[in-house]
């Protein structure tokens, strides 16, 4: 399973930072790409056309960002996000999102291979999951879904997933810049492994014999993929974030 931020936590985070004076504009660069080979920004207010990453954080710096938070909506679930419906119907398409705090602006980010390109939308406020309730509710889903799925002999049919479950405490680290509150770094790590053992629990429906079983392995794991990109919103939105 990868542990690696998805591209709208790392530019929440990493974006912050900068105008924040926290880091310098090379380690942003660095860690926004990841593993990508570009990122480019289309739509914003002023712009000619298309503007690289850096060029992009200046035009919204002057524009009056504060900080760059995320969104990771799903179908029935639009958390981190507040309108316009334009801006979340893209948003839900892409199935991630960065709101710029200050700036009324979305951001939606289009993976063309190893490139991404953001589009910017007006993006309304937002009404977020608090960091402490999103931690409180996904180590409740980890614990439930555990239960669900051992009931249902995840161990059989997925291995990998069993394992996983019970080995919860040993996660990888997400690396994060400076200032990020440590609680959300490390809420963000359980929220990936949370959407990671969901994803793989999905992955492969040939070990269930039924409809029935197939149904009831979703059923348990919607809420723990819910509780997870919850807590993923939570730990990547500075306007939550615990002073």
């Amino acid at each position: 399973m990868t542990t690696q931020l998805p591209a709208s936590a790392r530019l929440a985070w990493w974006g912050t930072a900068w105008l924040r004076g926290h880091v310098v504009t090379d380690l942003v660069v660095d860690a926004v790409l990841g593993d990508d080979a570009t990122h480019a920004v289309a739509g914003l207010p002023g712009a000619a056309g298309t503007e690289t990453l850096v060029a992009a954080l200046g035009r919204l710096r002057a524009e009056g960002a504060t900080s760059l938070g995320a969104a990771f909506p799903a179908e029935g679930d639009p958390v981190g996000l507040g309108g316009p419906g334009a801006f979340n119907a893209d948003a839900l398409e892409a199935g991630e999102a960065v709101v710029v705090a200050g700036a009324e602006l979305g951001l939606v980010p289009w993976r063309t291979g190893a490139a991404i390109t953001w589009t910017a939308h007006p993006a309304a406020r937002r009404q977020l999951p608090d960091v402490g309730e999103a931690d409180r509710a996904l180590r409740a889903a980890l614990v439930d879904s555990a239960n669900d799925l051992a009931r249902l002999d995840v161990a059989r049919w997925r291995p990998e997933v069993a394992d996983e479950l019970l080995n919860l405490r040993h996660r990888s680290p997400v690396v994060a810049p400076e200032g990020t509150p440590s609680r959300c770094v490390e809420l963000a790590a359980r929220a990936l492994q949370a959407l990671g053992i969901a994803e793989l629990a999905l992955e492969d429906d040939g070990g269930a014999v039924s409809a029935s079983e197939i149904a009831a392995r979703e059923a348990a794991l919607r809420p723990l993929a819910r509780a997870g990109r919850r807590a993923l919103v939570a730990a990547c939105s500075p306007e939550v974030w615990p002073d």
